[in-house]
């Protein structure tokens, strides 16, 4: 394997520092572009994919893992994303399981780590992509190209377009795959290996390399292109073929206008590796508007796109240099085949960009950047300027990175970052109102939620939450509209329909919430809430019975229901079935014995049963829990009343009105106490 080639480091004026103190540097440096990124919240995915995700859970069985998507849904569900991604998860519950709880720290840390160890390892792929597999007469692998590689690597590990793979807890996927996609692609070349005796071959080596691809494919689906990558590494490395056919399946490609869109989206993916500038956390709905015409000016962008890749492939393919010809298909290869699963040629994804999806590509950008800054080099004078330029890109990458991973700290920065990139984006509109109507913003929330509708006027999730503002603030006829507009765009969205039933049910229409009710659990058969609404509805017409059903089926789908067992025993209170009552109180304190305002209903009905102690137990235990109720402290002042501990009820009557001086009924009991109290010490001074 051993050939005298040009030397790429001949022509680079840059560091030349020894293998360990070159790791050390990468290593310290892509720590400190994401460091800052460690104590961020989770946000964006990180909700559904880790928050949300029932597969994180100890009570999970671990099996379950393998036949459930990256989101925790049965892969066999028609609502699958189809994501297969178990040792992501795995590594995901691990985190959860350690930290005792949602404790983001850990798993941005984690990130973190995996990203400098990434990048140490480039070193090595680098050595060999630039360098060559080239071995000493001991056996040992030489890198004939420290500079290079050194320089690669800090491209790669201060690339400020992998800021949503670290600082974004889902690009854990992207991370994983990556590792181990570049531990099969170095196992893959321990199998080819040249001594005194000649050229050896290890069986074991390329099965190792086998199970490492396959781990990286377990972590996310573009861990299977290591394949194709070890396969074009052995035909240019190890055979030395030259892979004429390599231009054919890319040229080859339909000119219809959407295949002008999809080239046009390649290109924007291009740009982002070579001006990771303008980076935003979602790039659908409008942000990037089709082309609808070959007029259209950015045809220009494809077509640059196509000229440099075509350029690139023809000096790979037809150069005389096989040293040119190895690097810059190698580099092609890394940019080109990780590429091809989001790249919509194969089969439909469900974005059209994705910054975490270059991850793995970029090495092949920083492979053919350092083969550029050698030519560079190889005809420039001056080559320390050259340096000092390659240089301040590092800089300025450095400082995007940490300011980017700044932004991803919080869901409002990394929200609000995308309204200067992508303001066109319906889904940015709609991320920045939801943001500020959890944290109670909801003025402000309308006004983005409004926009989002009117930049794709069929965006249901933004009517159905613009829909639920307004149902909050009474203004019921518009919040109608929006909810029936939903339902008409998506007939089977079961949340608007329920939204739809409660603002029916406030406008006094009952037979078409009764309706809507139903559509939503036709849709949604498991969908306590709207039981929970539907029960409330039956018991505003007072259909008892009907609403207590409602509430049981609640319960049984969702056992911590509070609201619906709480409604269940205060109609059975109000209804005079305090047995039952206290029967339903008691289960529910089972399934849920932390619940203060499930401890008060049960300890109502207790005390109108008669069972005083058992109900003081109780209402002391809620106030413990919530002692700044007054209702709690006004009715456990009535049950002294009615047990003849005047003293205590008096204490508390007191504490009920200087919580709320309006609270209904606490002022006329406790005057009735102090009449009471004054007979009484009439009576003894008598």
């Amino acid at each position: 394997m051993a050939q005298t080639e040009p030397n790429l480091d001949h022509d680079i004026s840059w560091f030349l520092l020894p293998s360990y103190w070159a790791k050390m540097v990468v290593a310290l440096i892509s720590f400190f572009c994401f460091a800052n990124s460690y104590d961020g919240d989770f946000v964006f995915d990180d909700s559904e994919a880790i928050i949300n995700n029932k597969d994180l859970r100890a009570e999970t069985p671990l099996g379950d893992l393998w036949y459930h998507d990256f989101w925790g849904s049965k892969l066999s569900s028609n609502t699958s994303h189809k994501s297969y991604r178990p040792l992501t998860v795995l590594t995901f519950r691990i985190n959860y399981l350690l930290a005792g709880g949602f404790y983001p720290v850990g798993f941005h840390v984690i990130n973190i780590i995996l990203h400098c160890t990434i990048s140490v390892l480039m070193i090595d792929v680098f050595s060999i992509l630039l360098g060559g597999l080239q071995f000493s007469n001991k056996g040992r692998r030489l890198n004939l190209a420290p500079k290079s590689s050194l320089l690669a690597a800090l491209l790669f590990a201060v690339h400020p377009v992998h800021t949503e793979c670290v600082a974004g807890i889902v690009g854990r996927a992207d991370l994983l795959c990556a590792l181990f996609f570049l531990l099969s692609f170095l196992g893959y070349c321990k199998a080819f290996r040249e001594n005194k005796e000649g050229h050896t071959f290890s069986i074991l080596w390329v099965l190792v390399s086998v199970i490492l691809g396959a781990i990286a494919m377990l972590c996310k689906e573009q861990g299977i292109t290591i394949l194709g990558l070890n396969a074009v590494f052995d035909a240019l490395v190890i055979n030395k073929i030259n892979l004429l056919e390599l231009i054919q399946k890319l040229l080859h490609k339909d000119k219809s206008l959407e295949a002008i869109n999809y080239n046009y989206y390649y290109s924007l993916n291009a740009w982002l590796l070579l001006c990771p500038w303008w980076l935003c956390f979602d790039w659908s709905m409008g942000c990037i508007p089709l082309i609808k015409s070959v007029s259209d000016w950015r045809i220009i962008a494809l077509a640059a796109l196509w000229f440099c890749l075509i350029g690139l492939i023809c000096q790979a393919l037809c150069s005389e240099d096989s040293h040119k010809r190895r690097i810059l298909t190698l580099g092609l290869g890394f940019l080109i085949i990780p590429f091809l699963p989001a790249s919509n040629l194969f089969f439909r994804v469900g974005f059209v960009i994705a910054e975490r999806v270059i991850y793995l590509p970029s090495i092949g950008y920083c492979i053919l950047f350092t083969y550029g800054f050698s030519l560079l080099s190889k005809q420039a004078k001056k080559k320390k300027i050259l340096a000092v330029a390659v240089l301040g890109i590092l800089l300025i990458n450095v400082m995007r990175c940490a300011f980017r991973s700044s932004q991803w700290r919080s869901e409002e920065q990394l929200f609000r970052s995308a309204l200067s990139v992508c303001p066109l984006n319906a889904k940015v509109h709609y991320n920045v109102g939801k943001n500020l109507a959890d944290k109670g913003n909801q003025s402000a929330a309308i006004k983005y939620y409004r926009e989002a509708v009117r930049l794709n006027p069929k965006y249901v999730h933004a009517m159905n939450n613009l829909g639920n503002i307004l149902k909050e603030r009474n203004e019921l006829h518009e919040a109608e509209e929006l909810l029936s507009l939903a339902v008409q765009i998506q007939p089977d969205f079961a949340a608007a329909w329920m939204n739809l039933g409660i603002v029916q049910n406030s406008l006094r229409r009952f037979e078409e919430a009764e309706q809507s009710y139903w559509t939503a659990i036709k849709h949604r058969k498991k969908y306590p809430d709207c039981y929970y609404n539907l029960g409330r509805l039956y018991a505003d017409l007072n259909r008892h019975i009907d609403a207590l059903n409602a509430w049981r089926n609640a319960t049984v789908l969702k056992p911590e229901h509070s609201l619906a067992w709480n409604n269940m025993i205060i109609l059975l209170d109000n209804t005079g079935n305090l047995a039952q009552a206290e029967a339903v109180g008691r289960e529910a304190l089972e399934l849920i014995p932390n619940d203060h305002s499930l401890m008060f209903s049960l300890a109502n009905v207790l005390g109108k049963s008669q069972k005083y102690k058992e109900s003081e137990a109780l209402f002391l235990k809620a106030i413990k829990a919530n002692p700044n109720a007054a209702s709690y402290h006004g009715n456990l002042a009535v049950l002294y009343h009615r047990w003849g501990n005047l003293d205590l009820a008096k204490k508390h009557y007191e504490v009920s009105l200087k919580l709320d001086p309006m609270a209904p009924g606490t002022k006329e009991n406790y005057n009735l106490l102090r009449r009471k109290l004054e007979q009484l010490q009439k009576k003894g001074g008598a």
